[in-house]
């Protein structure tokens, strides 16, 4: 295992001990624009579009060969993906994600896998340390579960795992690689967001997506993590990949536009991220599972088919899937 540096993307930029985003100006995440939010100074101007009631997504057939390689939406960030290596992503388990276990947005659905029914699984990939994406207790769990799974992080996230005594855990910087024997290959790639776990620590550590080469299936599979969209990085990923066979891209948490527009991509800016990346086949994520902004938890389904429609491209290329459901890719 060993880490190789991927020359077309450059380097986490920080400023006075922090990271920051190359292509935000504004990022309106300090406590007072949290406030503004919550008081509704950054309201949308106008109504969004109504979900009508007998709107299902037109995506593919959900029958799945589990022979295959396959992918299942666990919620919000976390999917399993199977193929001769079995990873997990933004692995949430916990019914509510806050730092207080007795508040904080609560699952709108019901887990369909626990961690007792998971297959082995060999890598963990945590985008960023958000209670969202990053769950002590089941971080906790899995190393127990898995003592041979190894947590692929980014920069400054190392010590959260160590102080819990976690140590099978590998920081990637954007661009930094890590070769796992002859069967996998996992970048992290750049996206733009924030992070931070409580008042005092925003931006200390990275926020990654990750690109995981499976080797002996010849896979290629794209995990976004948690981004706003810039014409520049993703780009950048699909000249360097030409494509991916998989890839896993947030859809919600867009709403009021003003404040989240640095950090989410609505919709229409996923689809984007999905052509940027020339990804064969796509899932919508990072929706659905809290409620954590302000649009009504079904728009982002369909608005993701709205954007496709107009771009004309086919919605069985991009599309959403309901917790529990695998499929092929």
């Amino acid at each position: 295992m060993g880490k190789i540096k991927q020359p077309p993307f450059s380097s986490p930029t920080k400023k006075r001990g922090r990271y920051v985003n190359k292509y935000v100006s504004d990022l309106k995440r300090s406590p007072f624009h949290f406030l503004l939010w919550r008081f509704g100074y950054y309201k949308d101007p106008f109504d969004h579009n109504l979900v009508p009631k007998d709107f299902s997504y037109p995506g593919p057939s959900i029958e799945c060969d589990k022979q295959k390689s396959c992918v299942t939406w666990i919620g919000h960030s976390s999917f399993l993906i199977q193929s001769s290596v079995n990873i997990l992503t933004d692995p949430v388990f916990y019914p509510c994600c806050s730092p207080f276990s007795i508040c904080g947005p609560k699952r709108k659905h019901d887990l369909p896998l626990l961690i007792e029914d998971l297959p082995r699984i060999d890598y963990v990939l945590i985008s960023h340390n958000h209670y969202d994406h990053l769950d002590a207790s089941c971080v906790m769990a899995l190393a127990n579960k898995f003592p041979e799974c190894v947590f692929v992080v980014p920069l400054g996230v190392k010590k959260w795992f160590f102080k819990r005594k976690v140590e099978n855990v590998v920081e990637l910087s954007w661009g930094d690689s890590s070769q796992f024997s002859e069967e996998i290959k996992i970048t992290s790639v750049p996206t733009q967001h924030f992070s931070g776990r409580g008042l005092f620590d925003s931006n200390k550590t990275l926020w990654s997506g990750y690109v995981a080469e499976i080797k002996k299936d010849k896979k290629k599979v794209y995990f976004a993590g948690d981004t706003g969209y810039n014409p520049f990085d993703f780009k950048a990923i699909g000249e360097v990949w030409k494509g991916f066979d998989l890839s896993l891209i947030p859809i919600g948490c867009y709403c009021p536009r003003e404040f989240m527009k640095a950090v989410h991509v609505n919709p229409w800016e996923a689809v984007c991220i999905h052509e940027d990346v020339f990804s064969k086949k796509s899932i919508g994520m990072h929706w659905k599972s809290f409620c954590l902004a302000e649009e009504k938890m079904d728009r982002p389904a369909y608005e993701l088919y709205l954007a496709m429609k107009e771009k004309k491209l086919d919605t069985k290329s991009f599309f959403v899937i309901d917790p529990g459901n695998y499929i092929n890719y």
